[in-house]
């Protein structure tokens, strides 16, 4: 019973550590988006949470198969998470300036970025394997995990990574309604610094 309750707990603080970059960036979502539907809101908790299922899963599983060439691979992974995570926070400071200038110009519908702000599906994939690649790592971690034992793991990661997920979407929404143009500037530099800072701590 005592193994169970420790095996339960590591897991759910490997969770939350690996959940914090994804509840940084729900938040810049939250902010971008403040009228997102619940539906989606949930769509995107659930995005981060699959991801943050199978990416310790795809490690657990080089780790018992190519081994050798995954650690060669891992040198690359702060890279990946950096340009994935560059990529949208630059897209989304682009058109929060956009937006701002043509509201100072009095003309907002001229602003060819306005139909751009709500995250899509392309952009929810990019953010989900930015913010979770890392926890290919996670395979050395569970790795004297048998198959049960890793599958239970990370589904307890996955769990913990969406209901994170939703309190930062949560909290970013009700903020991106008070700051207007301006909260998706704030989630594009959100975006950049998580990427800077996965790289950082990567490299």
């Amino acid at each position: 019973m005592g193994s169970l309750i420790k095996f339960i707990l590591n897991s759910i603080l490997l969770g939350v550590g690996l959940a914090m970059d994804a509840f940084s960036v729900s938040i810049a979502n939250g902010l971008n988006e403040p009228d997102m539907s619940r539906r989606k809101t949930y769509g995107i908790a659930g995005c981060y949470a699959f991801f943050q299922f199978a990416m310790p899963m795809i490690g657990w599983f080089c780790v018992h198969t190519i081994a050798e060439y995954f650690k060669v691979f891992q040198k690359f992974i702060p890279w990946i998470a950096l340009i994935l995570l560059l990529y949208i926070g630059i897209q989304m400071l682009r058109e929060g300036i956009c937006k701002i200038r043509e509201k100072r110009a009095g003309d907002p519908q001229r602003c060819p970025c306005a139909e751009k702000t709500a995250l899509t599906r392309k952009a929810l994939l990019i953010q989900g394997i930015a913010t979770s690649i890392d926890a290919l790592s996670v395979g050395f971690t569970i790795a004297s995990y048998g198959v049960g034992a890793a599958l239970s793991s990370t589904l307890i990661i996955a769990a913990v990574t969406f209901v994170i997920c939703m309190i930062g979407l949560l909290f970013g929404k009700k903020f991106g309604e008070r700051l207007a143009e301006k909260a998706t500037i704030l989630g594009g530099v959100i975006l950049i610094a998580i990427g800077i800072e996965i790289f950082v701590t990567g490299i």
